[in-house]
């Protein structure tokens, strides 16, 4: 079998994309599907486990396009969620006095006890600016105490509504060449 040396280099001498690939093109997608459900009843960031993807980004120069659709179910209260790239909130609001920053938040009717899924759908184009292994992963708190959120279920979760339905969630990023 022949080696191959990509000009007269060894494959673990290289270390960029050669300039022949142009910006802006797909260079390698990871999805993950969640089809179970979570909740949590911390007003601390929390990590929905199976709604995260790894990616090992091929130069420093590449962008990752990050697509998320979290459900998220409450009762009458308030969810927050937030993206991490890793151990880092990213897209996340101005700061703003004591408000909390965050990626989005569901704030139902104070009457709206028989709260359904809320798909909330976030679409962000990061700059790690790494060539190691990087996770997203959506993160999700209660912003009161005694108080449960959950993924893929509403609140009230009854066998006999229609109102109740299990859905799911998708997290998908692509590294794009820059």
């Amino acid at each position: 079998m022949a080696i191959i040396k990509p000009n007269n280099n060894t494959i673990s001498a290289i270390t960029a994309l050669p300039a022949a690939i142009p910006t802006g093109k797909v260079l390698q997608v990871v999805t993950d599907t969640k089809t179970d459900t979570f909740s949590t009843t911390s007003q601390s960031y929390t990590a929905v486990t199976g709604l995260s993807a790894a990616i090992t980004p091929s130069s420093t120069s590449s962008k990752i396009l990050v697509m998320v659709q979290i459900c998220l179910g409450t009762g009458s209260y308030t969810a927050l969620y937030s993206l991490r790239r890793g151990s880092t909130d990213i897209l996340l609001a101005d700061a703003a006095s004591n408000r909390a920053r965050t990626t989005a938040v569901i704030n139902p009717r104070d009457t709206d006890t028989n709260r359904m899924n809320n798909a909330i759908p976030t679409t962000f184009l990061d700059s790690p600016n790494t060539t190691s292994a990087t996770t997203y992963q959506a993160y999700i708190k209660c912003r009161s105490s005694g108080h449960t959120i959950y993924v893929n279920r509403s609140a009230n979760d009854h066998d006999s509504s229609t109102y109740d339905p299990r859905t799911t969630s998708t997290i998908t990023v692509m590294e794009i060449a820059g």
